[in-house]
């Protein structure tokens, strides 16, 4: 009997400290978006394959436009300058393409979206929507500012703890966490 009593407290122990393991690690998992936070949102003519890779062909070309603006803005009203400033030559971007598309910069609706296990609750944010054609496909998002944009292709191999940490990182540095 004493045995089964000295197994039950190491199962105990053990279960306890995996539970706290396991809540540390998933601690602030909603709370990686700062408020002052703006976007970044292309939305597809449709899902069709060729649309899809337009879209994210135009993203490229846009992404690297907009992180060449966006690497000086220190705060959030810097980074609405900047991005006004980068209108123009986003349009000039785009008309590079043979497809019809809007470009709205303030207020837009975001679906609800999750990734890496962190829910993105739908609602209306700050943020630059180019839509593509009649917008009926899928779309592909990201925070502009503070610049989190460039996560997702640096972070596909890595581990959902390291992308919250560089993201924490990223908010510390623009004094948001």
């Amino acid at each position: 009997m004493m045995m089964l009593g000295e197994n039950m407290k190491k199962i105990i122990i053990a279960l306890f400290c995996l539970t706290v393991t396991y809540s540390f690690l998933n601690q602030d998992t909603n709370i990686i978006i700062p408020d002052e936070a703006i976007r970044f949102r292309i939305i597809a003519n449709s899902n069709s394959e060729a649309d899809q890779n337009l879209k994210l062909q135009i993203k490229e070309n846009i992404e690297t436009e907009l992180n060449n603006h966006m690497k000086t803005a220190k705060n959030i009203e810097e980074a609405r300058n900047e991005i006004k400033q980068a209108i123009p030559n986003i349009e000039n971007i785009m008309n590079r393409y043979q497809i019809s598309y809007k470009i709205n910069f303030g207020m837009n609706e975001f679906p609800k979206k999750e990734y890496k296990g962190v829910t993105y609750p739908s609602g209306k944010y700050e943020s630059l929507v180019i839509t593509l054609g009649q917008g009926l496909g899928d779309n592909w998002w990201c925070v502009m500012f503070p610049p989190l944009c460039l996560i997702e292709a640096e972070e596909s191999e890595k581990e959902n703890i390291e992308y919250k940490f560089y993201i924490s990182e990223v908010l510390k540095s623009f004094g948001m966490n």
